[in-house]
């Protein structure tokens, strides 16, 4: 396991069902390489479970975790329901994985409140949520904020909350909208420069050749 910085990017990633831990494509390339290479069994880069050969085996060990408190698992869990339509059956894993501290968990929940799905539509929770997501490290959930605080007029905060996106390496809109603010005179020379510089070093903590090779 290499324990660089994972890529903001989801796609860069492949979430395992043992152990609930996200591993970068690189890991999971050289892994496959060396369990190829000596005609080993496939078993996980982190917690060394064999991989499930199965859905069914897979969802077997997902509700393992969920009853030992696994909140990645619960809100993985909440997903799944959320795409069938499923959305009281989504609040219930979502909520309960928001309490032990699930980034991911209070994005959809604010999302949901933001909605009406599943719940009743209370901006509140949808502040909260959002703001708990982004105390957790969640780059989507940062960037939401900027866009609700600029609707709000509260433009300085707005800047502030595009920044924190940046440094976290996100390529995406915040890149983007921070370049905006800074052509239109809202964010400084100096502000937009320490950004992009945060932004290429978060950027490049994600790099290795076995990334790049996968």
């Amino acid at each position: 396991i290499c324990c660089l910085p994972l890529s903001v990017d989801e796609s860069n990633s492949t979430m395992m069902s043992c152990c609930s831990k996200l591993i970068c494509d690189g890991c999971d390339y050289a892994d496959q390489m060396r369990e190829t290479g000596g005609k080993r069994q496939s078993k996980c880069p982190f917690c060394r479970h064999p991989t499930p050969k199965s859905q069914e085996e897979a969802e077997r060990i997902q509700t393992k975790r969920i009853e030992v408190n696994d909140p990645v698992a619960m809100c993985l869990v909440g997903g799944k329901r959320d795409g069938e339509g499923d959305y009281d059956g989504a609040i219930e894993y979502y909520t309960r994985a928001a309490g032990l501290g699930d980034a991911g968990a209070h994005f959809h929940l604010s999302r949901m409140y933001q909605e009406g799905k599943g719940v009743e539509m209370n901006e509140k929770k949808v502040w909260h949520h959002l703001e708990q997501a982004a105390i957790g490290g969640h780059p989507k959930a940062r960037h939401k904020l900027a866009c609700l605080e600029e609707i709000n007029g509260r433009r300085a905060r707005a800047m502030k909350h595009l920044i924190i996106a940046a440094n976290q390496g996100d390529d995406g809109s915040p890149l983007e909208n921070l370049r905006n603010a800074y052509e239109l005179g809202y964010v400084s020379k100096e502000d937009f420069a320490a950004a992009l510089r945060g932004h290429q070093a978060a950027v490049d903590a994600t790099k290795s050749p076995q990334r790049d090779e996968a």
